[in-house]
């Protein structure tokens, strides 16, 4: 399934966000792709805050790598950041393939996940337009789980 959306502002994106973790549970993948400054830290941020039992600064993991949080469920949630990866092999090396079907795992980058991409993730590509502050949003999946977890958006 696919579905679209034009996100006109970052509030529009971070509404979207917290709508989708609402719905959220233990081994849950979301891919995030984009160019650089699309939206994908926005986005991560808000959901990731949206799910937390009290308020936390929720950094970009850009040079730590991962970064994870208790959710209010008690749902470990990892927040990976592969851009500065070279190869597959860091990525078992930070545990992230070991946190996939016991946590909520947000990848950005996820190209550089090559084989180790699973196949049940929600794929999410922002993509900014001309117009200031406006991404549209392509959500692309094959596991039927998140036809549920995606109902508020499929028109």
């Amino acid at each position: 399934m696919q579905i679209s959306l034009s996100l006109n502002s970052a509030d529009e994106t971070a509404t979207f966000a917290r709508k989708l973790a609402a719905h959220l549970s233990q081994g849950d993948t979301i891919l995030l792709t984009g160019d650089v400054g699309a939206g994908k830290t926005h986005l991560a941020r808000a959901l990731i805050q949206s799910m937390l039992a009290a308020p936390e600064d929720v950094p970009s993991p850009t040079f730590t790598l991962v970064q994870t949080y208790e959710a209010r469920n008690d749902v470990e949630i990892w927040h990976a950041d592969l851009y500065r990866l070279s190869d597959p092999s860091e990525i078992e090396e930070l545990g992230l393939t070991d946190a996939m079907p016991q946590a909520v795992c947000i990848v950005e980058w996820p190209d550089r996940l090559a084989s180790l991409r699973p196949k049940d993730a929600l794929d999410i590509t922002l993509v900014a337009t001309d117009v200031e502050d406006q991404r549209i949003l392509s959500a692309v999946w094959n596991d039927p789980r998140w036809d549920a977890k995606l109902t508020d958006f499929i028109k």
